[in-house]
């Protein structure tokens, strides 16, 4: 297991083992799709576990016919099939959570998020991504479950969908946000998708797929990257690497063996086996970002979102990569961890010029944030600017801030006072974003790099890091998992 998956795990742990009912007040919405009821709380109305489709395994969803009964809408369904501590777990997860102040003909901007982990893993059934909050700033929020790791990204001969089954199922929510948030209070014309980590390159890899022209009108990602897609070669050899593991017909054995045999070795990268996207020329026919940012895209206003410290969520203090750490050992441990071919004797020498004073621990956490989560996150910028469609950019730097410390903050979920001066400044950045396609600092141009600081104080700074942009950029990019 990963240092990132245990950093994500901690958070889900406290997901509850079993969906329960919130004691609110009940009431009804009807929608196309049918009659739901669900519970007003915080001022708003929520509705939990709304099904949007339905899939037979490796295969595209369809959508669910309408039905003339009261559906009840309020807990959470099942999320995805994953290996961690979320729970309960289903194959039949393609649900939708909606929170809106008022169910009327108000066409409120829509906000839909996808949640990260990489593609394997992760859940909106959680605390931290409650849409009351950001609800109640007079929007529509919805949050979306789908099809993950091998269910959803598996290279299957025979099943031509399987590969990108995942993003089939975020296209399925889509097309039913289309038809049916109106009836919630919504406007289907202005929905603005956001997402964290792998949520953010499920929108990237989305806004190059043909199908969702017209789905959404905007993007904001947040420290998630999709420069490439998966080779559909690298796909294949991960199969077989799966398959060998497995041990049987993917098609009819217990979703418990699949998911047991995701701790197969990935062929390419080593570690654990990755899934995403691949490049399969039927739903996805290029990547985002290579050779160029696709211009099909380009229309999409797009905010890229990144945090000053990344990789202190995946090596946590204590972690054997920093314990004891010290400038002997530091380039044996650094050097696997940039995940570029790079020297990291030469890597520290260049930020101990640079900064004289700097710790070995503080230059691990920056070095690795530069070169492995921050990478593509400059590709995408820069490609977007050179092609005349800047992007907003942004950097949360309050709080030495790792991956996944903005979720929180965007929305409204954090209880700690010290945060609510940050928390404000996102969270109306996403507002502005979410009416008028303008977060409210300037786009990332060439060659100023204008990047709005998320701190105590909000402030828009030109070019910040760029020692470390300059430093890594002699070195190629290698979108992980392609």
């Amino acid at each position: 297991m990963c240092a990132a998956e245990v950093s994500r795990r901690s958070v889900l742990a406290g997901i509850a083992a079993s969906p329960v009912a919130l004691k609110a007040t009940a009431l009804d919405v009807e929608a196309p799709a049918g009659r739901f009821r669900g519970t007003t709380e915080q001022g708003v109305r929520a509705f939990r576990g709304i099904r949007y489709g339905q899939a037979a395994r490796f295969q595209a969803p369809v959508a669910s016919a309408p039905l003339r009964e009261i559906q009840a809408a309020d807990r959470f369904a099942p999320s995805a099939p994953q290996r961690g501590p979320v729970a309960p777990q289903s194959e039949d997860c393609l649900f939708l959570n909606i929170w809106t102040p008022a169910a009327d003909a108000a066409r409120r901007p829509v906000l839909v998020y996808f949640h990260g982990g990489a593609y394997s893993t992760g859940t909106v059934a959680e605390p931290r991504v409650d849409g009351a909050a950001l609800a109640a700033k007079d929007c529509v929020v919805v949050t979306v479950n789908h099809r993950l790791n091998a269910l959803g990204y598996l290279r299957l001969p025979g099943f031509p969908d399987a590969a990108n089954a995942g993003q089939l199922d975020l296209l399925l929510a889509l097309r039913w946000v289309q038809a049916n948030i109106g009836a919630f209070g919504g406007d289907a014309g202005n929905v603005t998708l956001f997402g964290q980590s792998g949520g953010g390159a499920k929108i990237i890899t989305l806004m190059s797929m043909p199908a969702a022209r017209g789905l959404f009108r905007r993007g904001w990602t947040m420290s998630g990257q999709q420069v490439t897609a998966q080779g559909p070669q690298n796909a294949a050899r991960r199969a077989t690497a799966y398959l060998a593991k497995l041990d049987g017909d993917p098609a009819t054995l217990a979703m418990e063996r699949l998911v047991a045999a995701l701790d197969a070795v990935d062929p390419v990268l080593g570690g654990a086996l990755y899934f995403g996207p691949v490049l399969d020329m039927r739903h996805l026919p290029r990547h985002p970002f290579f050779p160029d940012a696709d211009p099909a895209a380009l229309p999409i206003p797009l905010v890229l979102g990144n945090t000053i410290a990344e990789t202190r969520a995946f090596f946590p203090r204590g972690h054997p990569k920093r314990a004891g750490l010290d400038w002997g050992n530091l380039p044996a441990r650094l050097g696997p961890e940039l995940k570029v071919d790079i020297d990291p004797d030469w890597v520290i020498a260049q930020f101990r010029a640079h900064a004289p004073a700097i710790t070995p621990d503080t230059l691990f956490i920056r070095a690795t944030t530069a070169a492995r989560s921050w990478r593509g996150q400059i590709i995408e910028a820069e490609e977007r600017a050179r092609a005349g469609a800047p992007a907003h950019v942004y950097q949360l730097d309050w709080r030495e801030a790792a991956h996944m410390d903005d979720i929180p903050l965007l929305f409204g979920t954090t209880a700690d006072l010290a945060d609510f001066p940050v928390r404000d400044a996102m969270m109306a950045a996403l507002m502005r974003f979410a009416h008028t396609g303008d977060p409210g600092w300037p786009p990332h141009r060439l060659p100023d790099r204008a990047t709005m600081i998320f701190d105590q104080a909000a402030r828009v700074e030109n070019n910040p890091r760029a020692f470390e942009r300059e430093l890594f950029a002699r070195v190629p990019y290698v979108q992980p998992g392609s």
